[in-house]
Protein backbone atom coordinates (compact mmCIF):
# COMPACT_ATOMS: atom_id res chain seq x y z
CA UNK A 1 0.00 0.00 0.00
CA UNK A 2 1.37 3.40 -0.99
CA UNK A 3 1.60 6.28 1.46
CA UNK A 4 -0.95 9.07 0.90
CA UNK A 5 -0.12 12.72 1.44
CA UNK A 6 -2.01 16.01 1.57
CA UNK A 7 -0.88 18.38 -1.18
CA UNK A 8 -3.36 21.24 -0.82
CA UNK A 9 -6.35 22.34 1.25
CA UNK A 10 -9.20 24.78 0.82
CA UNK A 11 -12.31 25.85 2.69
CA UNK A 12 -14.96 28.54 2.35
CA UNK A 13 -16.04 30.64 5.29
CA UNK A 14 -18.86 28.75 6.94
CA UNK A 15 -22.22 30.44 7.56
CA UNK A 16 -24.92 31.85 5.33
CA UNK A 17 -23.65 31.95 1.74
CA UNK A 18 -25.76 33.39 -1.13
CA UNK A 19 -23.96 31.28 -3.73
CA UNK A 20 -25.11 27.92 -5.11
CA UNK A 21 -23.68 24.64 -3.83
CA UNK A 22 -21.67 24.24 -7.04
CA UNK A 23 -20.19 27.72 -6.66
CA UNK A 24 -19.29 27.12 -3.02
CA UNK A 25 -17.57 23.84 -3.92
CA UNK A 26 -15.76 25.52 -6.81
CA UNK A 27 -14.32 28.10 -4.39
CA UNK A 28 -12.98 25.45 -1.98
CA UNK A 29 -11.63 23.28 -4.81
CA UNK A 30 -9.77 26.12 -6.51
CA UNK A 31 -8.14 27.11 -3.23
CA UNK A 32 -7.01 23.51 -2.64
CA UNK A 33 -5.68 23.08 -6.16
CA UNK A 34 -3.86 26.42 -6.10
CA UNK A 35 -2.24 25.76 -2.72
CA UNK A 36 -1.11 22.31 -3.87
CA UNK A 37 0.43 23.57 -7.12
CA UNK A 38 -1.34 20.61 -8.73
CA UNK A 39 -3.69 21.67 -11.49
CA UNK A 40 -4.52 18.25 -12.87
CA UNK A 41 -6.19 15.52 -10.83
CA UNK A 42 -7.30 12.10 -12.00
CA UNK A 43 -10.58 11.79 -10.09
CA UNK A 44 -12.98 13.72 -7.86
CA UNK A 45 -14.64 12.32 -4.73
CA UNK A 46 -17.53 14.44 -3.46
CA UNK A 47 -19.13 14.15 -0.02
CA UNK A 48 -22.64 15.64 -0.02
CA UNK A 49 -25.45 14.46 2.23
CA UNK A 50 -28.73 15.42 0.59
CA UNK A 51 -28.64 17.94 -2.27
CA UNK A 52 -31.88 16.46 -3.63
CA UNK A 53 -33.77 17.80 -0.61
CA UNK A 54 -31.65 20.84 0.22
CA UNK A 55 -31.21 22.30 -3.26
CA UNK A 56 -33.32 20.16 -5.61
CA UNK A 57 -30.24 18.88 -7.48
CA UNK A 58 -29.42 15.24 -8.14
CA UNK A 59 -26.56 13.74 -10.17
CA UNK A 60 -24.51 16.13 -8.08
CA UNK A 61 -21.11 14.63 -8.96
CA UNK A 62 -21.57 15.49 -12.64
CA UNK A 63 -23.02 18.88 -11.69
CA UNK A 64 -19.99 19.83 -9.61
CA UNK A 65 -17.44 18.37 -12.04
CA UNK A 66 -19.00 20.52 -14.77
CA UNK A 67 -18.92 23.61 -12.53
CA UNK A 68 -15.22 22.96 -11.82
CA UNK A 69 -14.42 22.65 -15.50
CA UNK A 70 -13.18 19.12 -14.89
CA UNK A 71 -15.55 17.10 -17.05
CA UNK A 72 -13.92 14.06 -18.58
CA UNK A 73 -12.39 12.69 -15.38
CA UNK A 74 -14.19 10.30 -13.00
CA UNK A 75 -16.40 12.01 -10.39
CA UNK A 76 -18.21 10.09 -7.65
CA UNK A 77 -20.58 11.21 -4.93
CA UNK A 78 -20.12 9.62 -1.48
CA UNK A 79 -22.94 9.75 1.10
CA UNK A 80 -22.89 8.53 4.71
CA UNK A 81 -25.19 11.16 6.23
CA UNK A 82 -23.31 13.78 8.26
CA UNK A 83 -19.96 11.99 7.88
CA UNK A 84 -20.06 12.19 4.06
CA UNK A 85 -17.00 14.48 3.91
CA UNK A 86 -14.90 12.03 5.93
CA UNK A 87 -16.20 9.15 3.80
CA UNK A 88 -15.05 10.97 0.66
CA UNK A 89 -11.57 11.35 2.20
CA UNK A 90 -11.45 7.63 2.89
CA UNK A 91 -12.50 6.83 -0.70
CA UNK A 92 -9.83 9.17 -2.06
CA UNK A 93 -7.26 7.67 0.30
CA UNK A 94 -8.05 4.15 -0.88
CA UNK A 95 -7.80 5.19 -4.53
CA UNK A 96 -4.33 6.68 -4.08
CA UNK A 97 -3.06 4.05 -1.60
CA UNK A 98 -3.98 1.28 -4.03
CA UNK A 99 -1.96 2.91 -6.79
CA UNK A 100 -4.96 3.28 -9.07
CA UNK A 101 -4.63 7.08 -9.04
CA UNK A 102 -1.72 9.38 -8.15
CA UNK A 103 -3.64 12.59 -7.49
CA UNK A 104 -7.28 13.07 -6.53
CA UNK A 105 -9.46 15.97 -5.43
CA UNK A 106 -11.73 15.38 -2.46
CA UNK A 107 -14.64 17.77 -1.89
CA UNK A 108 -17.34 18.08 0.75
CA UNK A 109 -20.16 20.60 0.81
CA UNK A 110 -23.75 21.44 1.68
CA UNK A 111 -26.13 24.37 1.14
CA UNK A 112 -28.76 24.55 3.91
CA UNK A 113 -29.51 28.06 5.16
CA UNK A 114 -32.04 29.00 2.47
CA UNK A 115 -34.57 26.57 3.98
CA UNK A 116 -36.62 27.17 7.12
CA UNK A 117 -35.50 25.60 10.38
CA UNK A 118 -38.46 23.19 10.33
CA UNK A 119 -37.71 22.15 6.74
CA UNK A 120 -34.04 21.61 7.51
CA UNK A 121 -34.94 19.63 10.63
CA UNK A 122 -37.15 17.39 8.50
CA UNK A 123 -34.38 16.77 5.95
CA UNK A 124 -31.84 15.99 8.66
CA UNK A 125 -34.30 13.64 10.36
CA UNK A 126 -34.33 11.56 7.19
CA UNK A 127 -31.10 9.87 8.32
CA UNK A 128 -32.72 8.32 11.41
CA UNK A 129 -35.00 5.30 11.73
CA UNK A 130 -38.37 5.77 9.99
CA UNK A 131 -40.49 4.43 12.87
CA UNK A 132 -38.78 6.75 15.35
CA UNK A 133 -39.17 9.63 12.92
CA UNK A 134 -42.91 8.95 12.64
CA UNK A 135 -43.16 9.29 16.41
CA UNK A 136 -41.79 12.85 16.18
CA UNK A 137 -38.13 12.13 16.86
CA UNK A 138 -35.45 14.46 15.48
CA UNK A 139 -31.68 14.29 15.77
CA UNK A 140 -31.69 16.71 18.75
CA UNK A 141 -34.39 14.60 20.44
CA UNK A 142 -32.43 11.35 20.10
CA UNK A 143 -29.19 13.08 21.14
CA UNK A 144 -31.00 14.42 24.21
CA UNK A 145 -32.23 10.96 25.15
CA UNK A 146 -28.68 9.61 24.89
CA UNK A 147 -27.53 12.50 27.11
CA UNK A 148 -30.16 11.76 29.76
CA UNK A 149 -29.10 8.11 29.78
CA UNK A 150 -25.45 9.19 30.16
CA UNK A 151 -26.41 11.35 33.14
CA UNK A 152 -28.20 8.45 34.80
CA UNK A 153 -25.49 5.85 34.12
CA UNK A 154 -22.69 7.96 35.58
CA UNK A 155 -24.81 9.28 38.45
CA UNK A 156 -24.56 12.94 37.48
CA UNK A 157 -26.88 15.54 38.97
CA UNK A 158 -28.76 17.76 36.56
CA UNK A 159 -26.60 20.71 37.60
CA UNK A 160 -23.36 18.74 37.12
CA UNK A 161 -24.41 17.66 33.63
CA UNK A 162 -25.43 21.22 32.78
CA UNK A 163 -22.04 22.51 33.94
CA UNK A 164 -20.23 19.98 31.74
CA UNK A 165 -22.26 20.72 28.63
CA UNK A 166 -21.90 24.45 29.22
CA UNK A 167 -18.13 24.06 29.49
CA UNK A 168 -17.97 22.36 26.08
CA UNK A 169 -20.08 25.09 24.45
CA UNK A 170 -18.09 27.93 26.05
CA UNK A 171 -14.77 26.29 25.10
CA UNK A 172 -15.70 25.71 21.47
CA UNK A 173 -17.23 29.15 20.95
CA UNK A 174 -14.09 30.64 22.48
CA UNK A 175 -11.97 28.64 20.01
CA UNK A 176 -14.19 29.67 17.10
CA UNK A 177 -13.61 33.31 17.98
CA UNK A 178 -10.01 32.84 16.74
CA UNK A 179 -10.97 31.03 13.52
CA UNK A 180 -11.65 33.41 10.61
CA UNK A 181 -13.48 30.62 8.72
CA UNK A 182 -15.93 29.89 11.56
CA UNK A 183 -19.61 30.75 11.42
CA UNK A 184 -19.59 32.07 15.00
CA UNK A 185 -16.61 34.22 15.92
CA UNK A 186 -17.70 35.51 19.30
CA UNK A 187 -17.14 33.80 22.64
CA UNK A 188 -20.13 33.07 24.86
CA UNK A 189 -20.40 33.18 28.65
CA UNK A 190 -21.99 30.73 31.05
CA UNK A 191 -24.79 33.26 31.53
CA UNK A 192 -25.42 33.35 27.77
CA UNK A 193 -25.53 29.57 27.65
CA UNK A 194 -27.98 29.31 30.55
CA UNK A 195 -30.21 32.01 29.06
CA UNK A 196 -30.67 30.01 25.85
CA UNK A 197 -33.87 28.04 25.41
CA UNK A 198 -34.22 24.29 25.54
CA UNK A 199 -34.34 22.49 22.19
CA UNK A 200 -34.82 19.04 23.73
CA UNK A 201 -34.20 18.56 27.45
CA UNK A 202 -31.48 18.59 28.68
CA UNK A 203 -30.04 20.17 25.50
CA UNK A 204 -30.23 23.93 24.99
CA UNK A 205 -29.75 25.99 21.86
CA UNK A 206 -26.02 26.34 22.57
CA UNK A 207 -25.68 22.56 22.84
CA UNK A 208 -26.64 22.16 19.17
CA UNK A 209 -24.63 22.94 16.04
CA UNK A 210 -26.10 25.50 13.63
CA UNK A 211 -27.54 25.26 10.12
CA UNK A 212 -24.69 26.19 7.77
CA UNK A 213 -23.54 26.60 4.17
CA UNK A 214 -19.97 25.73 3.27
CA UNK A 215 -17.47 23.52 1.46
CA UNK A 216 -14.00 22.10 2.09
CA UNK A 217 -11.48 20.41 -0.18
CA UNK A 218 -8.18 18.55 -0.09
CA UNK A 219 -5.86 17.28 -2.80
CA UNK A 220 -4.45 13.84 -2.00
CA UNK A 221 -1.33 12.53 -3.71
CA UNK A 222 1.18 9.68 -3.66
CA UNK A 223 3.98 12.27 -3.93
CA UNK A 224 5.55 13.08 -0.57
CA UNK A 225 4.52 16.34 1.13
CA UNK A 226 4.80 17.62 4.68
CA UNK A 227 1.57 15.91 5.93
CA UNK A 228 0.65 12.24 5.62
CA UNK A 229 -2.63 10.42 6.20
CA UNK A 230 -1.23 7.85 8.60
CA UNK A 231 -4.40 5.99 9.53
CA UNK A 232 -8.03 5.76 8.47
CA UNK A 233 -10.86 3.75 9.97
CA UNK A 234 -14.61 3.32 9.62
CA UNK A 235 -17.21 1.62 11.79
CA UNK A 236 -20.97 1.26 11.68
CA UNK A 237 -23.67 0.79 14.28
CA UNK A 238 -27.43 0.23 14.57
CA UNK A 239 -29.56 2.82 12.78
CA UNK A 240 -32.29 3.12 15.42
CA UNK A 241 -32.10 4.05 19.07
CA UNK A 242 -34.43 1.22 20.01
CA UNK A 243 -32.11 -1.27 18.27
CA UNK A 244 -29.32 -0.64 20.80
CA UNK A 245 -28.40 -1.87 24.21
CA UNK A 246 -25.48 0.58 24.57
CA UNK A 247 -26.61 4.20 24.78
CA UNK A 248 -23.68 6.01 26.42
CA UNK A 249 -20.98 4.96 23.96
CA UNK A 250 -20.78 4.75 20.17
CA UNK A 251 -19.23 1.40 19.15
CA UNK A 252 -18.93 2.69 15.56
CA UNK A 253 -16.38 5.27 16.77
CA UNK A 254 -14.48 2.67 18.78
CA UNK A 255 -14.25 0.37 15.75
CA UNK A 256 -13.12 3.19 13.47
CA UNK A 257 -10.54 4.36 16.03
CA UNK A 258 -9.12 0.87 16.52
CA UNK A 259 -8.54 0.53 12.77
CA UNK A 260 -7.00 4.01 12.44
CA UNK A 261 -4.72 3.57 15.47
CA UNK A 262 -3.56 0.18 14.18
CA UNK A 263 -2.76 1.56 10.70
CA UNK A 264 -0.92 4.57 12.12
CA UNK A 265 0.89 2.38 14.67
CA UNK A 266 -0.12 4.63 17.51
CA UNK A 267 -2.54 4.82 20.42
CA UNK A 268 -4.69 7.46 22.14
CA UNK A 269 -1.60 8.59 24.07
CA UNK A 270 0.15 9.41 20.78
CA UNK A 271 -2.47 11.96 19.69
CA UNK A 272 -1.61 15.63 20.32
CA UNK A 273 -4.92 17.28 19.33
CA UNK A 274 -8.30 16.22 17.93
CA UNK A 275 -11.18 17.59 15.89
CA UNK A 276 -14.28 15.58 16.83
CA UNK A 277 -17.94 15.61 15.82
CA UNK A 278 -19.67 17.89 18.34
CA UNK A 279 -22.98 18.37 16.53
CA UNK A 280 -24.24 18.20 20.12
CA UNK A 281 -22.02 19.08 23.09
CA UNK A 282 -22.50 15.70 24.84
CA UNK A 283 -21.24 13.97 21.68
CA UNK A 284 -17.83 15.59 22.21
CA UNK A 285 -17.71 14.15 25.72
CA UNK A 286 -18.82 10.67 24.63
CA UNK A 287 -16.48 10.68 21.62
CA UNK A 288 -13.37 11.56 23.63
CA UNK A 289 -14.15 8.56 25.80
CA UNK A 290 -14.73 6.28 22.80
CA UNK A 291 -11.42 7.40 21.29
CA UNK A 292 -9.65 6.25 24.44
CA UNK A 293 -8.56 9.71 25.57
CA UNK A 294 -10.52 9.41 28.83
CA UNK A 295 -12.21 6.66 30.81
CA UNK A 296 -15.98 6.19 30.45
CA UNK A 297 -17.80 8.88 32.39
CA UNK A 298 -14.68 11.08 32.68
CA UNK A 299 -14.84 13.08 29.44
CA UNK A 300 -16.82 15.88 31.07
CA UNK A 301 -14.36 16.12 33.95
CA UNK A 302 -11.54 16.56 31.43
CA UNK A 303 -13.32 19.56 29.93
CA UNK A 304 -13.89 21.14 33.34
CA UNK A 305 -10.25 20.58 34.30
CA UNK A 306 -9.01 22.31 31.14
CA UNK A 307 -7.39 19.20 29.65
CA UNK A 308 -9.17 19.74 26.29
CA UNK A 309 -8.76 23.53 26.21
CA UNK A 310 -6.85 25.08 23.33
CA UNK A 311 -3.82 25.45 25.63
CA UNK A 312 -4.48 22.18 27.48
CA UNK A 313 -2.66 18.87 27.28
CA UNK A 314 -5.00 17.59 24.55
CA UNK A 315 -6.80 20.37 22.66
CA UNK A 316 -10.18 19.11 21.38
CA UNK A 317 -11.93 21.10 18.65
CA UNK A 318 -9.39 23.95 18.68
CA UNK A 319 -11.03 25.23 15.46
CA UNK A 320 -14.35 25.71 17.28
CA UNK A 321 -15.73 22.37 16.16
CA UNK A 322 -19.09 21.92 14.46
CA UNK A 323 -20.56 23.88 17.34
CA UNK A 324 -18.88 27.19 16.43
CA UNK A 325 -17.23 26.58 13.05
CA UNK A 326 -20.60 25.44 11.71
CA UNK A 327 -22.04 22.21 10.36
CA UNK A 328 -22.75 22.05 6.62
CA UNK A 329 -23.37 18.33 6.98
CA UNK A 330 -21.59 17.07 3.85
CA UNK A 331 -18.55 19.26 4.47
CA UNK A 332 -17.93 18.89 8.21
CA UNK A 333 -15.84 15.70 8.13
CA UNK A 334 -13.61 17.18 5.43
CA UNK A 335 -13.39 20.55 7.19
CA UNK A 336 -11.94 18.70 10.19
CA UNK A 337 -9.15 17.38 7.93
CA UNK A 338 -8.47 20.89 6.61
CA UNK A 339 -8.27 22.29 10.15
CA UNK A 340 -5.95 19.48 11.26
CA UNK A 341 -3.59 20.06 8.31
CA UNK A 342 -3.47 23.77 9.14
CA UNK A 343 -2.51 22.98 12.73
CA UNK A 344 0.17 20.50 11.67
CA UNK A 345 1.60 23.05 9.23
CA UNK A 346 1.64 25.80 11.85
CA UNK A 347 -0.98 27.83 9.97
CA UNK A 348 -3.59 27.92 12.75
CA UNK A 349 -2.09 30.75 14.76
CA UNK A 350 -0.97 28.47 17.59
CA UNK A 351 2.58 28.84 18.89
CA UNK A 352 2.74 25.11 19.71
CA UNK A 353 4.23 22.65 17.24
CA UNK A 354 1.95 19.68 16.64
CA UNK A 355 3.15 16.51 14.91
CA UNK A 356 0.14 14.19 15.03
CA UNK A 357 -3.59 14.90 15.10
CA UNK A 358 -6.86 13.00 14.82
CA UNK A 359 -10.25 13.74 13.32
CA UNK A 360 -13.51 11.92 14.06
CA UNK A 361 -16.74 12.28 12.09
CA UNK A 362 -20.18 10.90 12.97
CA UNK A 363 -22.77 9.86 10.40
CA UNK A 364 -26.41 9.94 11.47
CA UNK A 365 -27.02 8.85 15.06
CA UNK A 366 -23.47 7.41 15.23
CA UNK A 367 -24.39 4.74 12.68
CA UNK A 368 -21.51 5.41 10.23
CA UNK A 369 -18.41 6.91 11.82
CA UNK A 370 -14.86 7.68 10.64
CA UNK A 371 -11.51 8.35 12.30
CA UNK A 372 -8.51 9.76 10.44
CA UNK A 373 -4.98 10.27 11.83
CA UNK A 374 -2.60 12.78 10.21
CA UNK A 375 1.12 13.26 10.84
CA UNK A 376 3.94 15.55 9.86
CA UNK A 377 6.36 13.63 7.67
CA UNK A 378 9.43 15.39 9.12
CA UNK A 379 8.64 14.36 12.70
CA UNK A 380 10.21 11.41 14.47
CA UNK A 381 7.19 9.81 16.10
CA UNK A 382 7.12 6.73 18.33
CA UNK A 383 5.24 3.69 17.02
CA UNK A 384 3.15 1.87 19.60
CA UNK A 385 0.50 -0.85 19.69
CA UNK A 386 -2.95 0.31 18.68
CA UNK A 387 -6.31 0.41 20.42
CA UNK A 388 -8.20 -2.77 21.40
CA UNK A 389 -10.69 -3.75 18.71
CA UNK A 390 -14.18 -3.71 20.28
CA UNK A 391 -16.64 -6.50 19.71
CA UNK A 392 -18.90 -5.84 16.76
CA UNK A 393 -22.26 -4.51 17.90
CA UNK A 394 -25.22 -6.01 16.07
CA UNK A 395 -28.70 -4.53 16.15
CA UNK A 396 -31.04 -6.70 18.18
CA UNK A 397 -33.05 -9.09 16.06
CA UNK A 398 -36.78 -8.54 16.24
CA UNK A 399 -39.51 -10.99 15.38
CA UNK A 400 -41.60 -9.74 12.48
CA UNK A 401 -44.66 -9.83 14.70
CA UNK A 402 -44.35 -9.54 18.45
CA UNK A 403 -47.39 -9.08 20.69
CA UNK A 404 -47.42 -5.62 22.16
CA UNK A 405 -47.17 -5.21 25.91
CA UNK A 406 -49.61 -2.85 27.57
CA UNK A 407 -47.02 -1.74 30.10
CA UNK A 408 -43.34 -0.82 30.22
CA UNK A 409 -40.59 1.13 31.95
CA UNK A 410 -38.93 4.34 30.73
CA UNK A 411 -35.36 3.69 29.63
CA UNK A 412 -34.67 7.34 28.75
CA UNK A 413 -36.67 10.38 27.64
CA UNK A 414 -36.74 14.00 26.49
CA UNK A 415 -39.14 16.92 26.14
CA UNK A 416 -38.84 18.27 22.61
CA UNK A 417 -39.47 22.01 22.22
CA UNK A 418 -38.37 22.41 18.59
CA UNK A 419 -40.61 19.91 16.87
CA UNK A 420 -40.81 18.74 13.25
CA UNK A 421 -43.74 19.74 11.05
CA UNK A 422 -46.98 18.14 12.18
CA UNK A 423 -46.06 17.92 15.89
CA UNK A 424 -46.89 20.55 18.50
CA UNK A 425 -44.44 21.44 21.29
CA UNK A 426 -43.74 20.49 23.95
CA UNK A 427 -43.57 16.87 22.83
CA UNK A 428 -42.70 14.16 25.35
CA UNK A 429 -40.76 11.24 23.89
CA UNK A 430 -39.55 8.18 25.76
CA UNK A 431 -37.67 5.03 24.95
CA UNK A 432 -39.73 2.40 26.75
CA UNK A 433 -38.78 -1.18 27.54
CA UNK A 434 -41.87 -3.35 27.26
CA UNK A 435 -42.51 -6.25 29.61
CA UNK A 436 -41.37 -8.63 26.88
CA UNK A 437 -37.99 -6.84 26.78
CA UNK A 438 -38.50 -5.04 23.48
CA UNK A 439 -37.57 -1.35 23.23
CA UNK A 440 -39.94 1.08 21.52
CA UNK A 441 -40.02 4.84 21.08
CA UNK A 442 -43.30 6.30 22.31
CA UNK A 443 -44.93 9.69 22.45
CA UNK A 444 -46.23 10.89 25.82
CA UNK A 445 -49.70 12.12 26.62
CA UNK A 446 -48.14 14.23 29.37
CA UNK A 447 -44.74 15.83 29.79
CA UNK A 448 -44.45 16.21 33.55
CA UNK A 449 -42.86 13.87 36.10
CA UNK A 450 -40.85 11.88 33.54
CA UNK A 451 -38.07 9.82 35.04
CA UNK A 452 -35.90 6.91 34.01
CA UNK A 453 -37.37 3.78 35.56
CA UNK A 454 -40.90 5.20 35.73
CA UNK A 455 -43.62 2.68 34.85
CA UNK A 456 -45.99 3.53 32.00
CA UNK A 457 -49.02 2.21 30.15
CA UNK A 458 -48.68 1.76 26.41
CA UNK A 459 -51.08 1.85 23.50
CA UNK A 460 -50.67 1.83 19.76
CA UNK A 461 -52.10 4.39 17.34
CA UNK A 462 -52.06 4.04 13.58
CA UNK A 463 -48.61 5.64 13.26
CA UNK A 464 -46.84 5.38 16.60
CA UNK A 465 -46.95 4.31 20.25
CA UNK A 466 -48.29 6.41 23.11
CA UNK A 467 -47.34 6.18 26.76
CA UNK A 468 -49.13 7.34 29.91
CA UNK A 469 -47.45 7.49 33.29
CA UNK A 470 -48.78 5.16 35.93
CA UNK A 471 -50.17 6.94 38.97
CA UNK A 472 -48.39 6.23 42.24
CA UNK A 473 -51.46 4.49 43.73
CA UNK A 474 -51.83 2.33 40.65
CA UNK A 475 -48.14 1.46 40.73
CA UNK A 476 -48.48 0.24 44.33
CA UNK A 477 -51.56 -1.80 43.39
CA UNK A 478 -49.75 -3.43 40.48
CA UNK A 479 -46.73 -4.15 42.66
CA UNK A 480 -48.91 -5.86 45.28
CA UNK A 481 -50.67 -7.88 42.57
CA UNK A 482 -47.33 -9.04 41.19
CA UNK A 483 -46.06 -10.03 44.63
CA UNK A 484 -49.24 -11.97 45.43
CA UNK A 485 -49.14 -13.71 42.07
CA UNK A 486 -45.48 -14.66 42.54
CA UNK A 487 -46.18 -16.01 46.04
CA UNK A 488 -49.15 -18.03 44.82
CA UNK A 489 -47.09 -19.43 41.98
CA UNK A 490 -44.29 -20.37 44.39
CA UNK A 491 -46.76 -22.19 46.65
CA UNK A 492 -48.16 -24.18 43.76
CA UNK A 493 -44.66 -25.27 42.79
CA UNK A 494 -43.61 -26.08 46.37
CA UNK A 495 -43.46 -29.87 47.10
CA UNK A 496 -46.02 -31.14 49.65
CA UNK A 497 -44.34 -32.56 52.80
CA UNK A 498 -45.08 -36.13 53.93
CA UNK A 499 -47.16 -34.84 56.87
CA UNK A 500 -49.30 -32.82 54.49
CA UNK A 501 -48.49 -29.54 56.20
CA UNK A 502 -47.21 -26.57 54.18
Amino acid sequence: MQSVYVAGIGMTKFGKDPRSLAEICHDAAQTALTSSEIQEVEAIYIGVMNPEEFTGDSNIASHIADALGLTGIPAVRIETASSAGAAAVQAGFQAVASGYYRRVLVLGGEKMTHLSTSATTRVLAGVIDKEERQCGATMPALAAMITEKYREKFNLSQSRLETMLCAVAVKNHGNGAHNPMAQFQKPISRETYLASKYVATPLRLYDCSPITDGAAAVVLTSEKTDVRLAGVGQGTGPLSLRGREIFTSFPATRMAAARAYRMAETSPQGIEFAEVHDAFTPFEIITTEDLGFFAPGKGGDAVLEGVTAIDGRLPVNPSGGLKARGHPVGASGLAQIVEAVKRLRGESGSKRQFNRGLTQSTGGLASNNFVTILERTDASLPRTPGFPQPARQVAKSRPAKMPMSNEGVIETFTILYVTPDGFLPPLALALVREQNGRLILAQGEESKHLKIGREVYLKRTEDYYLFTLKGRFKMVQDSLKRNLWQRARALVRKPIPADGKL
